[in-house]
């Protein structure tokens, strides 16, 4: 990691003033340190940062600014705007954890294919913080972020599993895959549908992890390593981000990272469902008519709504189980954007005790979400003709709450089901996130799969 979090300050490590709406004189500054920065037009606007000189011009410190309500999590900027060396908090944040955390996360770079890595910083970890969980989490999201950010060239379903298979091994969990024509013998028609006019075989991830008497955490990702749209086909930059369109399934394999490296008393099963969305003789087709492993029939209204199909089946499966928690992950609707935007994902639950949970924790961990409404009334613009659900509606409205609709269709038996509808990038840097491939969500799933299940 570019951050590195050392236990132990050195005699080298400078110091880092945080500065907030309350001004430089609150922040505890040194007379001299006050007038440096109103002489450079400091006073603490949020992510700003500035060098301290010392007496003889050698570098003494730096001030950053917090301003009004910015959260803890904008430390992060400090990993890119430091120079390189140790560093220490002059004051400790109110939130350590946070502060930590956002340290290591603002480090990221993505590096597989030639960009160099970020200034190499040594932070002196935050007192009260916790340096086992702050990296757990850490390499949760840089995990999730690697898998967003590799091109559809090399994360294909082929690749994803490996992916899988590999995070499995470091945990001593367990890896099935139905895969191909495979899955018509066993029952995903949807999956082998969406996923059969690609050259990489559509398939059915399957992680399992930890005692089989422990309670049941059930994570569903959307893995659509790349969708064209189908015959429905999509405009040429409609498609340029589609590589993260299997961000649902980086993120669950993030959030199970996190999970199984702490330890705790869960019985995890991650379901992947991993194809692309390809064009050939062999598509699926606008009209036709799916019979689900449900046994509901779904007519196509557009090929472009595949995310769903493919969730449906790996949902049925994961509702047999009844576990105590299910979770599904996607990059589902345009229209969770128009409605909330790119930063704030919806999440939709029946559970009120659930939602009341993930809300609490979203803002504790600052990884924002929003409830949207399960609006029953909606069902009915999935009504089909000819077979029991469209995949989309006519009239355009409400995306993202019909397709959270769809799903739910096929979660019958389990209570406390959740739906998250993630953007999974970030279109622009961010000071604990540079621009690209980004974990939504599972930094506040973890806190409250973790306080339920330690």
């Amino acid at each position: 990691m570019p951050v590195e979090l050392v236990e132990t300050k050195s005699t080298a490590a400078l110091p880092v003033h945080l500065v907030t709406g309350g001004g430089l004189e609150a922040a505890g500054l040194a007379p001299a340190a006050i007038a440096w920065a109103r002489a450079n037009g400091f006073s603490g606007e949020a992510g700003r940062t500035l060098t301290l000189p010392g007496e003889d011009g050698a570098l003494a410190g730096a001030l950053f600014g917090l301003g009004d309500g910015e959260g803890t999590l904008a430390v992060g900027a400090l990993a890119r705007a430091l120079p390189e060396g140790d560093w220490h908090f002059a004051t400790e944040p109110a939130w350590p954890d946070l502060a930590a955390t956002g340290l290591v996360l603002g480090g990221y770079a993505f590096t597989r294919y030639g960009k160099k890595p970020g200034k190499a910083l040594r932070f002196v970890l935050p007192a009260g913080a916790d340096a086992a969980h702050v990296r757990r989490i850490a390499d949760g999201v840089f995990l999730t972020r690697d898998l967003v950010n590799t091109p559809t060239s090399d994360m294909g379903p082929d690749e994803l599993e490996r992916a899988a298979r590999t995070l499995a091994s470091a945990h001593d969990a367990e890896v099935s895959v139905i895969k191909g024509d495979d899955l018509l013998k066993q029952n995903f028609p949807m999956i082998h549908a969406v996923g059969r006019a690609s050259s990489g075989a559509p398939r059915l991830i399957d992680l399992l992890w930890g005692s089989p008497d422990a309670p049941k955490v059930t994570l569903v990702g959307k893995g659509v390593c790349f969708d064209t749209g189908g015959l429905d086909i999509k405009p040429s930059a409609g498609m340029l981000l589609m590589k993260k369109d299997m961000g649902g399934a980086a993120n669950v394999l993030g959030l199970a990272s996190m999970i199984m490296a702490a330890r705790l008393n869960v019985r995890l099963r991650v379901l992947i469902p991993a194809v692309e969305n390809s064009i050939a003789g062999n598509a699926f087709r606008p009209g036709d008519v799916l019979t689900s492993r449900k046994g509901i029939t779904v007519e196509i209204g557009n090929t472009d709504a595949e995310g769903r199909l493919v969730l449906a089946d790996a949902l049925a499966l994961a509702d047999d189980e009844q576990p105590e928690l299910l979770v599904d992950m996607a990059t589902l609707t345009g229209a969770a954007r128009v409605a909330l935007g790119p930063d704030l994902p919806p999440f939709y639950t029946g559970d009120d005790t659930l939602a009341s949970e993930l809300s609490a924790a979203a803002v504790a961990v600052e990884d924002p979400l929003w409830r949207m409404p399960l609006w029953r009334p909606y069902d009915a613009k999935l009504s089909s003709k000819i077979a029991d659900i469209n995949n989309v509606t006519t009239d355009g409205f409400a995306g993202s709450i019909t397709a959270a609709l769809f799903l739910k269709r096929f979660v019958e038996k389990t209570p406390r089901w959740a739906h998250f509808d993630i953007f999974a990038w970030n279109p622009s840097d961010r000071p604990y996130g540079i621009t690209g491939g980004e974990a939504q969500g599972i930094r506040a799933l973890e806190r409250i799969i973790s306080k339920r299940f330690a």
